[in-house]
């Protein structure tokens, strides 16, 4: 049986509650531990699964029973624990627990991470620099910032990202062919490591139909037909590019490779809006959010869907059916 680390993600926004309810659903089928401060967890715990009894980790917390692991990472002054608000000192926390959650998978006392949701407001108000999980991963992996990469899943579609956080006229620019290989490379070995012995990978077109044989622009000639020839050599099966509308039309590959955040996120997040998880890959480690935000609006109301959560965990687990 896996153990998975649980960062609890924005203490002001549902991650802790979707966190807990999460842990209830799944306990004796995966081996959770939730990071967070302690009294968080304790009065998340109480609230929405008051039948188990959390225990520090390192204490022996990885017993049986109703006992629910956790480690305690003094982060959020119990002051600054106002749900629905955006303060900095929540946006530290944030940054603390998913530091303490991936030092566990680098020292291997858990097989992967999840992190709940985040919110980048709160952390640039910290004062720390923040484009999303991937960039957090690469740092605490010592992975270059540009090697680590989003890959969304969802029940109906898988799409990873050559570029993720940054305005889009900076993320065009910086596309390249090298970058899209490093991309749909780690795209491609995530998704085996999630159970496709040989993913089939389709690469979106840059420009609308990819182009059109240079009638809306020669980037795709010049960065994604060599990217996708390169990869076939490598001997990866790889179609593209093809504009992205039809080849999501035509559902014929187990993973897709998008060029720009929106390429990608929208068509999952219209399919699967509170059901989608957020890996980031290339970092060496499994890491995994969910895809959807923190919820401000609804944050303390217990009325927090944990189902994103619940299928993430699975998904690292290996038991998803």
């Amino acid at each position: 049986m896996k153990r998975i680390a649980i960062a609890i993600g924005e203490p002001n926004g549902i991650g802790p509650e979707i966190a807990v309810k999460a842990a209830a659903e799944l306990h004796g089928t995966v081996k959770l531990v939730l990071v967070g401060d302690e009294y968080l967890v304790r009065h998340h715990v109480e609230r929405y699964a008051p039948h188990l009894r959390p225990a520090p980790f390192e204490q022996g917390g990885a017993a049986g029973g109703q006992v629910l692991p956790f480690i305690d990472v003094p982060a959020l002054p119990q002051t600054a624990f106002r749900p629905g608000e955006t303060l900095a000192e929540a946006g530290a926390a944030i940054v603390s627990y998913v530091r303490a959650a991936v030092g566990l998978a680098k020292d291997g006392a858990v097989d992967a991470v999840i992190g709940c949701p985040h919110s980048e407001t709160a952390i640039h108000r910290a004062g720390i620099r923040f484009s999303g999980y991937p960039g957090l991963i690469a740092e605490l992996t010592g992975t270059p910032e540009e090697r680590v990469f989003l890959l969304l899943v969802s029940p109906e579609l898988r799409i990873g990202h050559v570029t993720l956080h940054e305005r889009l006229h900076g993320a065009l620019d910086r596309i390249n062919t090298q970058l899209v290989v490093d991309a749909a490379v780690a795209v491609i070995e995530a998704t085996k490591a999630l159970g496709i012995a040989q993913p089939r990978l389709g690469v979106f077109g840059i420009n609308p139909h990819a182009g059109e044989d240079g009638l809306f622009g020669s980037d795709d000639q010049l960065i994604n037909v060599p990217a996708v020839q390169r990869l076939r050599d490598m001997g990866y099966s790889v179609d593209g590019p093809v504009g992205a509308d039809l080849m999501l039309s035509q559902r014929g590959h187990d993973v897709y490779l998008a060029m720009y955040h929106d390429q990608g996120h929208i068509p999952i997040k219209l399919l699967s809006p509170l059901t989608a998880s957020a890996l980031s890959v290339g970092g060496g480690i499994l890491f995994s959010s969910v895809g959807h935000g923190c919820a401000y609006d609804i944050a303390g109301k217990g009325i927090a869907d944990p189902s994103a959560t619940i299928r993430t965990v699975r998904m690292l687990a290996g038991i998803l059916q």
